[in-house]
């Protein structure tokens, strides 16, 4: 199978790609021009450079089977400035509209794009259940995943399936957001977030990249999928079995204000906002997860 890819470089992109080189696959790097792809040879697949803006592949694109959509500026790089939000919403909302825009001018069209998203697109919500039919937030996050969301959603007009990967915290030793929650255990001075009763929606780098292998291999999946452990936890929950795992102690809580203090608006979307996510979508297609034990996971995650 021939998949174009963009965010192949990222965590989720690297390990996705690397499974499907694994399986016989041929993995085509969609690399915006500015990308020094000098420092990509050795990687799994092949390079092809498009314009993000446009969309314009230069019919790189023919043949391929599958599409799948990782590109996004990372949301915890700074401050949530102006300037910033337009590149959270540029990168993603921007480029899959671009994207979407190539696929229109293929003569033979990929049957799947599987596009990301984030369960953020439900906003803070308490401890209410959210699953995929559920209404979306109206903070940035939020609006971000709307808009996002609905540019992939046009390639269904061509023809193609879209699968919207609403993703939760991704658990990883090589990157993401594990190993920044973990610096402050392994110093000593790690703790809950806030009031600690916000639930927290998480899922393994493998069962990321299992659930993404079979959106790709089975037909049946379709629109939004929570990317999420069926067991989800609050806060307090997790930073215990977090310095559980580290063999070190959660004394030290961070508290709502001074977060707000250093992070401003990021603070209450990312720290201390509540997603009780349910993978409604997996457990209809009956997918076995890896790592449903948040314990077990950190351990085997940080081992």
């Amino acid at each position: 199978m021939k998949i174009l890819m963009t965010g192949s470089t990222g965590l989720l992109g690297t390990a996705l790609r690397q499974e499907l080189k694994r399986g016989g696959h041929n993995v085509c790097r969609l690399v915006r021009s500015d990308t020094n792809v000098e420092a990509l040879r050795g990687s799994d697949g092949f390079d092809v450079k498009w314009d993000p803006v446009t969309g314009d592949l230069e019919g790189a694109g023919e043949g391929a089977d599958a599409v799948v959509n990782l590109a996004g500026a990372s949301i915890v790089h700074g401050r949530w400035t102006a300037r910033q939000k337009q590149l959270l919403k540029t990168s993603r909302v921007d480029t899959t509209r671009a994207l979407v825009t190539a696929l229109s001018q293929m003569a033979l069209r990929p049957r799947i794009l599987i596009s990301a998203s984030a369960v953020g697109y439900y906003g803070s919500r308490g401890d209410e259940v959210l699953r995929e039919d559920s209404p979306a937030g109206n903070d940035f996050l939020s609006q971000l995943s709307i808009e996002w969301e609905a540019e992939a959603l046009k390639a269904e007009v061509l023809g193609i399936r879209v699968v919207l990967a609403r993703f939760g915290v991704v658990l990883a030793k090589e990157g993401g957001a594990l190993p920044t929650m973990a610096r402050p255990f392994r110093l000593g001075v790690g703790g809950r977030i806030g009031s600690g009763q916000q639930w927290m929606s998480w899922v393994t780098l493998r069962d990321v990249v299992a659930i993404l292998r079979m959106a790709l291999d089975n037909g049946a999946p379709r629109g939004p999928i929570n990317v999420v452990s069926p067991q989800p936890v609050r806060n307090a929950e997790f930073t215990s079995l977090l310095a559980s795992a580290l063999h070190r102690p959660a004394l030290f809580p961070a508290p709502a204000f001074a977060l707000r203090l250093m992070l401003g608006e990021m603070a209450d979307a990312l720290l201390l906002s509540s997603q009780r996510a349910e993978p409604a979508q997996l457990a209809k297609l009956h997918y076995p997860f890896h790592d449903p034990d948040l314990a077990t996971a950190l351990r085997s995650t940080l081992c």
